[in-house]
Parts: structure tokens; C-alpha cells; sequence
């Protein structure tokens, strides 16, 4: 009952944060500009908490999920312009088509470990951002421009149910599972867990959402270019889920936001952006070396120090 009260709380909490922004866009009061950051942080923030189930729940090295996003962004392009499917059916095509290639790149990689697996992920993003460098029907290097179908209420949902889904999955018993394998997979394997098969499973569960967050990126930006979802990419999304804290599904979502409003802001700044933006990854570091959160969730923060709380 406990458990059930607090979800419908944090749905409640959900309805509330997008009707008062939907009522600030509407009145005028958020212009386009910050829309558009808002749906961009939403976009990160999908990267991120896929990305945090394969790297912080199962503890396997990834860099490859620019690949999958790619994979979601030209699908469901090709859905909208070429197949002409309503926005939320072609979503689901890159989502899905993403899923089943996480899964085709899951079961003979993940065999692997550390940075071999790293190397194997890094691998396949480059051979699918090459495929649509080379494919004429999608445009070719030139990229594919797009009609904007995005906006602030689908991306935030899609955030939502994204966080909704990784978050249930981390807490049931496939999560712990995952959870074991990421502390220790030989004892995990020797307790009887599948570890193959829950690891492939997180990367196809990861994978599928990287997909959504890419249909959602190519319908906000008009364009959509092979040289959008290069290695540094996968190096961008790996720099959110460390700097929020491996294994802190909010912590990801924190640094999703901090690092977007961050990046937005530097814009004007073009010649000392990443100068600006590499100082602040290694201020925050230095000073915070296991990431904004660690490994707790900012729930575990707000009991911290209540009566009955976490005790030494």
C-alpha cells in the first residue's frame, strides 16, 4: 500500500510539473529558446537513465549507445517522411528497431568484459553511423531534413515512462539480478543467475529507449547528420551517467540537467566552451570523485537524518 501511495505521488508530482510548464509555454512566459532546452534535457535525460541500466545496474562498459540513438532518430525519420506514419507509431519503429539491434549486438558481445566490451559497443556505433553515411535514401552525408513533431509534451512523457520503467525493472527481481552481476558476476553465475541472459536484456531494454530518445531528437532539430551520432557522442551520454553518480538513476537525471543547462548557456561563448565546460567536469569531480550522487537516489538524501533513518 506504502509503495503504491508513493508511485501515484510521484505520478501526481509528474502531471503537476508538465501542466505548469505547458501553462508557461502557452501564456508565452517560456519563449522557444528555453522550450527547446527543455526538450533537450528531456532527450539527455532518456540517454542518460538508458544508458545508467547497462553501465550503473549491470555494471557492463558500453559506449556505443550513440549507435542505437542513431538507429531510433533515421527510423522513425523514415517513418514520418518516407512512410508517413502518425509521430508516436514511428517513435516506437526506431524504439523497437533499436531494441532488436541491441539485442543482435548483445548476445555475442556481452560475452566480453571491461574494454573489450567497450571496444565491441564502440565498434558497432561506428559501423551503423558509416551504413547511413552511405545510404541515399536517408540522404547520405548530406543528412535527412525533417519535419518538427516534437515537442515539450511528448518529450516529457517519454521521459517519464522511460524513468518509470528502468526504475520498476531495477527494483524487481531481474534488477537485483542485474544488480548482483555488477558486483560480482562470478558469484552471481555461480548462484544460479543466467548472467548472459540479464545482461542482454538490460541492453536491449537500454537500447530501446536510446531509440526513442533519438526519434525525439530528430523530430525536434529539422536535420538529422551521420556526424550527429560520431564516438564523442557515446562519450557525451558515458559523461552524464559518471558525473551523476554510477548506479543513481536520479543522479543521472541530475547531471542530464545540469550539464545541458550548462552547454546551453556556453553557446555564446564558442571560442572558450569547452575550455569553460572541461573545467566544470573536473571542478565537480575533484570534489565530488563518485559523482553528483554516488550510488544512493536523492530519496535516500532527504531521509538522510530523519528519525529512524540510515545509521553507521
Amino acid at each position: 500500500m506504502k509503495k503504491s501511495k508513493v508511485f501515484w505521488g510521484y505520478i501526481v508530482l509528474a502531471l503537476v510539473i508538465y501542466a505548469v510548464v505547458q501553462l508557461l509555454i502557452n501564456s508565452g512566459t517560456v519563449n522557444f529558446y528555453y522550450e527547446n532546452m527543455l526538450i533537450t534535457i528531456c532527450i539527455n535525460i532518456m540517454l542518460a537513465v538508458s544508458l545508467h541500466l547497462v553501465i550503473g545496474i549491470t555494471g557492463q562498459f558500453s559506449i556505443g549507445h550513440a549507435g542505437f540513438m542513431a538507429i531510433g532518430a533515421y527510423l522513425s525519420a523514415i517513418g514520418t517522411m518516407k512512410l508517413e506514419m502518425p509521430f508516436i507509431t514511428a517513435i516506437l519503429l526506431g524504439a523497437v528497431v533499436a531494441a532488436l539491434a541491441g539485442l543482435l549486438v548483445g548476445i555475442p558481445s556481452l560475452r566480453l568484459k571491461g574494454d573489450y566490451l567497450a571496444i565491441a559497443t564502440l565498434g558497432f556505433a561506428e559501423i551503423i553511423r558509416i551504413v547511413f553515411l552511405n545510404i541515399d535514401y536517408v540522404g547520405g552525408a548530406a543528412g535527412l531534413q525533417i519535419m518538427r513533431q516534437s515537442s515539450w509534451g511528448y518529450a516529457f512523457f517519454a521521459v517519464v515512462i522511460t524513468i518509470l520503467v528502468i526504475a520498476n525493472f531495477t527494483k524487481s527481481r531481474h534488477g537485483r539480478a542485474c544488480i548482483a552481476i555488477r558486483e560480482d558476476e562470478i558469484a552471481a553465475d555461480a548462484m544460479g543467475i543466467n548472467t548472459t541472459y540479464y545482461k542482454v536484456v538490460a541492453f536491449v531494454i537500454g537500447s530501446f529507449f536510446a531509440g526513442v530518445a533519438g526519434a525525439v531528437y530528430a523530430h525536434n532539430f529539422y536535420i538529422i547528420q551521420p556526424t550527429t551520432f560520431g564516438f564523442l557522442k557515446s562519450f557525451d551520454i558515458l559523461i552524464l551517467v559518471v558525473l551523476g553518480g554510477l548506479g543513481s538513476l536520479s543522479g543521472s537525471v541530475l547531471a542530464a540537467i545540469f550539464l545541458t543547462v550548462v552547454t546551453t548557456y556556453l553557446q555564446g561563448f564558442p571560442e572558450t566552451r569547452m575550455i569553460i565546460y572541461s573545467l566544470v567536469l573536473i571542478i565537480v569531480m575533484l570534489y565530488r570523485p563518485t559523482g553528483l550522487l554516488g550510488t544512493k537516489e536523492i530519496t535516500d538524501v532527504f531521509k538522510f537524518g530523519k528519525k529512524g533513518g540510515s545509521k553507521l
